[in-house]
Parts: structure tokens; C-alpha cells; sequence
């Protein structure tokens, strides 16, 4: 039998996982261990998340200002989420705030709006980021691009050249801190240190980042300190639906928060209103107070166990991953390619094979092979269409069907991504199923589905009322 250890003998993360061991069912009426290769999108819950939030359902009560036993500790380990998640980020909570949002996507919007930028404003993105840290920005302000490399790494010297032509009206740069298509990690304080030199703040989107590598905002005053950065708890072991953006307090102070009402203020008369102090100020509304100390929790094992120790079990099962995959006939991956240059990268790995649409290769791992991955453009559909070398002409083909309603011929990968659990079985799962693949040996038809661009077997039916019923 196989060794289920981490690559890592002195990480072992895996019986920390909910719902590790559950065998799903398979096409061919069989069962087995689900292999959970999807954690770009979102990761399974750490006990300690799933416990944090079992231990204080039976005192949960609303935070803030109430006088009652269960108000009064609800509120304390609301207020230590926020500290912990400081010190996850190594925020100084003296100058900055953590406000807590619903994911990352809230977050960044929330900075769109808290910037005050004009038209004419500059906002510094790239080719490669997630649709979250793109679309806020159009509507605000003039989005200027930086280029990326044939492999999809950032053009730095495009990012140099761009910040020389347009210093002194740039609102904001924003920049991913690894790529959840192609896993490239970006060398997040070198740019900040040129974006300040061009006077500008920075933002690094951290929602694929955070699980993976440590993040250091740097003291205030460090050439290389990140003003602001966003996560996601779903992404780091807590899927309780809340986020994070932190940043200066003099900033968010400068402003009336984009969202008011309860919560929000401390006096309101028929003429004026007194906000409240940070971060209650921004975070309008009750708040997901059983999201946020699960996410501290997730956070608080994630440091115990140390992001360094955690890299380095994830560079040497990226490193394992590459070598197998080579091995499978037909494929081609995207991205790093090269084992010996897994460092450069977090689990994210995109691949197509032969000539299988990526969404059937998609649903053939998941429906026999227990196996659950992600295909398609992943929320990044410009950098995808680079990376798969597209030209502008079949770009636009895709476009105008679409528009149609039709995704038959949507363009994509398949992606399998990592988590700080996962094995190098897991890998063999997914390459001995690969080559099984290749070779013709699977057992369902598939039938696509014009409007989602889905493939799922003929006359199968998932019976989810045996597994969990609401």
C-alpha cells in the first residue's frame, strides 16, 4: 500500500482537513477517497476553523455595545480576529485597521471606492489578474496594463516603463501576489518600492497568496511596506464567507465609508452624522462575526505551523507534480514547466491534453476518477487566452458565440492546484488517471451542455440526498 505522508515528513497537515477521508461515489457505482485538487477556488476547512466555530455557536450573540454575557465575549473574539489577522499580514494595528469584508472581491471594491479617484486617474494593473482586481477599477478610473512574458510571468521592464510615463497620476497600483491561473509568485516589495518611488500606493490582492507564502506588509515607513492588502478566508482553510482588506487608518479615516448605517456611526442627529472609529466605521451592518474568527483561527494554524514550513513541503510536491505530468502522453502544461523552478510558483498548475475539451477531461477526473480539479478561463479570461496563444481573430470567434449564449467552444485549461494537505498520491491519482485518459480508457459518454459548456454522463444522475440533504 502507498504512503498517504505529505512530501514533508515534518508536515503533516492532512488528518487536519474536514472531511479528508470521505469516499465519493464514481461512475462505475464504485466509491473512493476524494482528491481535492480545486483549492485555488476554495480550500476545505482546518479543524481548528471548523472547531473555532463550533465552540462559540452555543455563546454567539450580536457584537458590540450589548451589555449580556454572550455580547460581551462575542465581541472579544471578534476583536482579536482582527489582531490576529494584523499579525497574519504583519500589519502594525497601530497605523493601519483590519476591516473585515465578505471575500476579497468586496474588498477591492470597497478600495475602488474609498480611493476618490477621477476619470483621468491612473490605476496600474496587469495582463494577469483575476477579474476582482480588474472590473472594480474600469468604472473609476483609466486601467493601464502591464505587460506579461510569453510564459506569463510579469514584463517588469514594461512595469518600469509604465510607471516612469505615468508618475505623478497614478491613483493606485494593484497587482496580484500569485497568479492563481499560472501559480507565478511576483516580487510584491520590489514593486512597491518603485511604486512609491513614482508616488504611488500599492494594493497586493492576496486571496492566492495567503495559503501559500508568508505575507510581510513591512513597517510603514519601509521603501517596501504594501499599503494595502486583500484576502480571502475561503482560500485559506476557513469557508465561513468573510475577508479581509487592510490598510492605513488615516486613510479610511479621510472619508465616509461607502456603506452607512447601523453599526457605522456614533451619534446621528436629523442634520449631521459622527462615524464611528475604525473598523466598525467600514464594516456597516452586523458582521459576519462566526466568519471572522474562523478565519483567525485558520490564520492562527497557518502561522503555527509556519508558511516557511509550508512552501517548502508545496515546492517539492510542485517539483514532484511537473516531473509526473511530463510523463503523461499528449499533455501540455502552462506556465513553469521546469521542476527545478518550482520556488517560482504556487501550487497552481494549468494543462490541456491532446485534443480533449478542457471542460470533458474536467468532468472524466471528477465523474471516475474521484478526482476534483477546476477548467475553463478561471475569472482571467485575457491572461488565459495569452497563455493558450490564441490569436485575436479566434479570441473574438469565442466572443461572438458566447454572446450567443453558446460555450461549446469556450477556450480553457484544465487546473489542478494545491493545498497545504495534499500528497504526492494524490499526484499519482491524478497522472494514473491522466494516462488512462490519453489512452481512450474511460468508461461514460458524455454529453455537452451548449449553455454551460458542460459535460456530464448520459443517463447519470448524482444522488446528493444520500450524502447531505438541507
Amino acid at each position: 500500500m502507498k504512503s498517504t505522508k505529505p512530501v514533508t515528513e515534518s508536515l503533516s497537515l492532512r488528518d487536519e482537513i474536514v472531511g479528508i477521508d470521505e469516499r465519493v461515489p464514481l461512475l462505475n457505482g464504485k466509491k473512493a477517497p476524494y482528491v481535492f485538487l480545486d483549492n485555488a477556488a476554495s480550500t476545505p476547512a482546518l479543524s481548528a476553523s471548523a472547531e473555532a466555530v463550533n465552540n462559540l455557536l452555543p455563546y454567539y450573540s450580536s457584537v458590540h455595545r450589548g451589555t449580556g454575557f454572550k455580547s460581551r465575549l462575542s465581541t472579544g473574539a471578534y476583536e482579536k480576529a482582527h489582531e490576529i489577522i494584523g499579525k497574519f499580514v504583519g500589519a502594525d494595528l497601530e497605523t493601519n485597521t483590519v476591516i473585515f469584508t465578505k471575500n476579497t472581491t468586496e474588498a477591492i471594491n470597497k478600495l475602488s471606492y474609498r480611493l476618490g479617484l477621477k476619470k483621468d486617474s491612473i490605476i496600474i494593473t496587469s495582463h494577469m489578474e483575476h477579474h476582482s482586481n480588474d472590473l472594480p477599477w474600469r468604472s473609476k478610473a483609466k486601467v493601464i496594463r502591464v505587460d506579461i512574458t510569453e510564459d506569463g510571468q510579469l514584463d517588469e521592464d514594461d512595469f518600469d516603463r509604465k510607471l516612469k510615463k505615468y508618475a505623478g497620476q497614478i491613483g493606485l497600483v494593484t497587482i496580484t501576489g500569485a497568479s492563481n491561473v499560472s501559480g507565478f509568485l511576483l516580487p510584491v516589495h520590489r514593486l512597491a518600492r518603485k511604486a512609491h518611488e513614482a508616488g504611488s500606493k500599492i494594493l497586493i490582492d492576496a486571496a492566492q497568496l495567503a495559503p501559500h507564502r508568508e505575507i510581510d506588509m513591512k513597517p510603514d515607513k519601509d521603501p517596501e511596506h504594501l499599503d494595502f492588502v486583500a484576502l480571502s478566508a475561503h482560500k485559506m482553510y476557513a469557508p465561513f464567507g468573510s475577508g479581509a482588506l487592510i490598510g492605513p487608518r488615516d486613510f479610511f479615516l479621510e472619508s465616509a465609508p461607502e456603506y452607512t448605517g447601523g453599526g457605522t456611526v456614533d451619534m446621528v442627529s436629523d442634520e449631521e452624522v459622527w462615524w464611528a472609529d475604525l473598523p466598525d466605521r467600514d464594516e456597516a451592518g452586523s458582521p459576519n462575526v462566526i466568519g471572522a474568527v474562523a478565519m483567525a483561527a485558520a490564520a492562527q494554524q497557518l502561522m503555527n505551523v509556519s508558511m516557511d514550513l509550508i512552501a517548502t513541503h508545496e515546492e517539492l510536491l510542485i517539483s514532484y507534480a511537473l516531473e509526473q505530468l511530463r510523463t503523461v502522453p499528449g499533455i501540455k502544461l502552462y506556465g513553469e514547466t521546469d521542476p527545478q523552478k518550482a520556488y517560482t510558483k504556487v501550487g497552481v498548475i494549468p494543462f490541456n491534453l491532446g485534443d480533449y475539451s478542457h471542460s470533458l477531461l474536467a468532468a472524466i477526473l471528477g465523474y471516475e476518477g474521484g478526482i476534483g480539479v477546476r477548467s475553463g478561463c478561471f475569472c482571467a479570461h485575457p491572461y488565459v487566452v495569452h497563455l493558450l496563444g490564441l490569436s485575436e481573430k479566434e479570441a473574438e470567434a469565442w466572443r461572438q458565440q458566447l454572446k450567443k449564449g453558446d460555450r461549446s467552444n469556450m477556450p480553457g485549461m484544465v487546473r489542478i492546484s494545491f493545498g497545504c494537505y495534499n500528497t504526492t498520491d494524490d499526484v499519482d491519482r491524478l497522472v494514473e488517471m491522466l494516462k488512462k485518459i490519453a489512452d481512450g480508457d474511460y468508461e461514460g459518454h458524455y454529453e455537452l451542455i451548449p449553455s454551460t459548456g458542460e459535460y456530464i454522463p448520459e443517463d447519470y444522475t448524482d444522488e446528493f440526498g444520500d450524502y447531505y440533504e438541507l
